[in-house]
C-alpha cells in the first residue's frame, strides 16, 4: 500500500505505521532536568533607573515640579495649557481628545479652558547619575584602596594576588 501514495513523506496520511516518530506525530519530550540557557551562570538585572517629568510639548525642556500649567514654558514661552500639553490628546480621535467633548478646540496649541485638561507625564531613563560618560552609574568599576596599575607588571601582580591563597 506504501507504493501507491502519491506522497512518500513520513507524516501524510499515516495509517498507523509510524517510520521515525512515537505515533501521535510530535518527537518525544527528553527526559531529565531541563538544560540551562545560559551555561556561565544567572545574570544580574540591568537596573535602569527612571525619572518621571512632565516635558514642553514645543522645546522638550524638563519642567520642573510643581510647575503651574496656566502659565507659559520657561525656555520657549508656549502656552502650557493647551491641548497638545494634555494627556488626553490624540489625533486620530474625534475632536483630536480621549474624553468626550462637545465643542471642537479648533487651534490645539493656544491656551484654553479645557476642564479635562491633564499634563502629559513622560517616563524617561535617568542619565544624570552616569557621570556625562553615557553609562549607566552600575557599569563603573567599584574604587578599591589600591591605586590603579601603572605597568603590565604591576597588572599582573594585581590579578595574581586575587588567587593567592591565604
Amino acid at each position: 500500500m506504501d507504493s501507491d501514495r502519491k506522497y512518500k513523506q513520513a507524516g501524510y496520511s499515516d495509517s498507523g505505521t509510524n517510520h521515525s516518530n512515537n505515533g501521535n506525530g510530535f518527537r518525544p519530550k527528553p527526559q531529565g532536568p531541563k538544560p540551562s540557557i545560559d551555561i556561565t551562570g544567572p545574570r544580574l538585572p540591568r537596573l535602569v533607573q527612571t525619572v518621571t517629568a512632565s516635558r514642553c510639548y514645543s522645546c522638550a525642556t524638563t519642567l520642573p515640579a510643581g510647575t503651574d500649567f496656566t502659565g507659559t514654558c520657561p525656555k520657549c514661552s508656549v502656552a502650557l495649557h493647551c491641548c497638545k500639553q494634555c494627556s488626553n490628546f490624540e489625533p486620530s480621535t474625534r475632536f483630536q481628545c480621549l474624553k468626550p467633548i462637545l465643542v471642537r478646540i479648533a487651534v490645539k496649541d493656544q491656551a484654553n479652558s479645557c476642564d479635562q485638561f491633564r499634563p502629559r507625564v513622560t517616563v524617561a531613563r535617568d542619565v544624570s547619575n552616569a557621570g556625562g560618560s553615557g553609562q549607566p552609574a552600575l557599569r563603573q568599576a567599584p574604587t578599591l584602596n589600591t591605586p590603579p596599575p601603572r605597568t603590565a607588571d604591576d597588572a599582573r601582580d594585581a590579578f595574581a594576588r586575587l588567587f593567592r591563597d591565604k
